[in-house]
């Protein structure tokens, strides 16, 4: 694998970046695409393994990118400008939140490793653990909680 040593991301903030370098960032897990549950009452939030009937599960991409907010209204559409209020929805592997904070990316991430496939080698996408959003009630989200995501 060819390693990537450009490191922009070190050296330009969320919000310089240009439109090539932010979209960059994005490791392509899909996480950012599941569905979340936020307890009012706690403010705990969790991650199920439900979907958005967008994405496709094998690339863990968004089919319809350009128009995902018009045609899902509970998209979030993550930007220099609103990265800040976000972040809490991203998971603590995501590379805008690990930038933000001030952390490495991964070494599984594209942009260190080279290679697009290694988020899904390394086993951090969405890729075989999602059920599509599609039949499955607000109600029910509760029953599709999970774990798995570090948050």
């Amino acid at each position: 694998m060819k390693r990537n040593t450009g490191k922009f991301w070190e050296k330009v903030s969320l919000e310089e970046m240009n439109r090539t370098q932010w979209e960059s960032l994005c490791d392509g897990c899909g996480r950012c695409c599941l569905r979340k549950i936020l307890f009012e009452d706690t403010r705990e939030l969790v991650y199920t393994n439900v979907v958005c009937r967008y994405l496709d599960d094998q690339t863990c991409r968004c089919v319809s990118y350009k128009k995902r907010k018009s045609l899902n209204a509970e998209c979030l559409v993550f930007s220099p400008e609103n990265i800040y209020e976000l972040c809490d929805m991203l998971p603590d592997t995501c590379a805008y939140r690990l930038v933000l904070e001030g952390r490495d990316l991964s070494e599984w991430h594209p942009l260190i490793s080279g290679d697009p496939h290694s988020v899904h080698e390394a086993g951090v996408s969405i890729r075989g653990k999602v059920v599509s959003e599609e039949g499955i009630s607000s109600d029910e989200l509760e029953d599709y909680i999970v774990d798995w995501i570090r948050h």
